[in-house]
């Protein structure tokens, strides 16, 4: 498809207001979910919503700002500073004195005496500049297996990879959904994709035999009752604390699972607190809001100047669903559990601050016409 020329219009509003909206939410519950722990740990039943508003929204409304005034003809180059810098601090995660896991396991992070951040979330935002400015190049190519689908391919998992080898497998996950659906975007055969879906499959066939607590989890995610007390706890405490929830939930602020019962209430098991204390009816809700969301940025994708703008905005959207539906799944055990947090909700600063960088850079591409 030919580039169009391109025209600024007014910032789709009607997206705008969905996540602003699902932002308060998120900001609300953190408060709830995070008030036990926060006390217990650190003196401060609003310790972690602090945290929240100063390292996460704060630099996220500043990037949001930054990525809605930016010139739209710089886009696609800052995208691929964006993706270098990523795969840099990717690898400086494996650098001792530098890199550090925060007792979660995978060496994700780096810890400086100023701050400290997740490479990886990065990585979501980069690998989507970079998917899409190769997508491009080799548009008239991607139906050629040798010279356009496997380069295409073997570009897009290198970083995969980086963050397989953290181990981060939850993150991996994430980005492989948004390659595969970027992918399927820019209308690969689908014989190509069933073949990419085949080979994960027995990566994480294999990924799960070669490390024993892998293989734990996913055992405990067929059969939680085997070990409630052991590896089991998260998921059975996570549902107990939905179905207690029942149709009106017992209250905002009444959740008897965040008194240190459910594990990482204020992260990756936020949503089980929400069902929890606000019912079924704003469960619901709260998941129409992702779908229009969804629908909304699917919409702007579509109507965007170029092809490397339908990718960007395609490759964001897919990248808040697929985490939000890896989050939501191993709350409800329809999912194992992989410890990815829900965007906009679940506290993280480097997570929240990289979205908001993301709902800018649609921001930017829904005036462009």
């Amino acid at each position: 498809m030919a580039n169009k020329p391109v025209k600024r219009s007014q910032t789709d509003m009607l997206f705008l207001l969905y996540i602003v909206i699902l932002i308060f939410f998120g900001l609300f519950m953190l408060t709830s979910a995070s008030s036990v722990i926060g006390f217990d740990q650190f003196g401060d039943q609003y310790f972690f919503v602090k945290r929240q508003l100063l390292f996460g929204l704060l630099p996220g409304i500043i990037l949001f700002f930054f990525f809605v005034k930016l010139p739209y003809r710089y886009l696609r180059s800052i995208g691929l500073a964006v993706f270098g810098l990523s795969v840099l601090l990717s690898i400086l995660v494996f650098i001792p004195g530098i890199g550090a896991s925060f007792g979660t396991g995978a060496q994700s992070w780096i810890v400086l005496p100023w701050f400290s951040l997740q490479p990886s979330e990065l990585m979501k935002l980069g690998l989507i500049f970079y998917l899409a400015t190769q997508l491009v190049a080799y548009e008239d190519k991607v139906d050629d297996f040798k010279h356009g689908f496997l380069p295409l391919l073997a570009l897009g998992v290198a970083p995969i990879l980086l963050v397989i080898l953290q181990p981060d497998i939850g993150t991996a996950t994430i980005l492989f959904g948004v390659l595969f659906g970027m992918l399927f975007v820019a209308r690969v055969r689908i014989s190509y994709l069933l073949g990419l879906a085949g080979v994960a499959v027995i990566a994480f066939a294999i990924l799960i035999a070669i490390a024993p607590y892998r293989a734990a989890r996913f055992t405990v995610f067929l059969h939680p009752e085997l070990d409630a007390q052991g590896i089991g706890y998260h998921i059975n405490q996570a549902e107990l604390a939905v179905g207690t929830g029942g149709i009106f939930g017992r209250g905002l602020g009444h959740s008897r699972q965040k008194f240190q019962y459910l594990p990482e209430v204020h992260a990756d098991s936020i949503f089980a607190i929400i069902a929890e204390e606000m019912g079924f009816f704003i469960v619901i809700g709260f998941l129409l809001l992702l779908v229009a969301i969804s629908q909304r940025g699917m919409s702007i994708a579509k109507k965007a100047p170029d092809t490397f703008g339908t990718y960007v905005v395609a490759g964001i959207i897919l990248w808040f669903m697929v985490q939000s539906t890896m989050n939501i799944g191993a709350m409800v055990r329809l999912l194992p559990l992989t410890g990815v947090p829900l965007p906009f909700v679940s506290h993280g600063g480097t997570a929240f601050a990289i979205a908001c960088a993301g709902i800018g850079i649609i921001a930017n591409i829904s005036k462009q016409k």
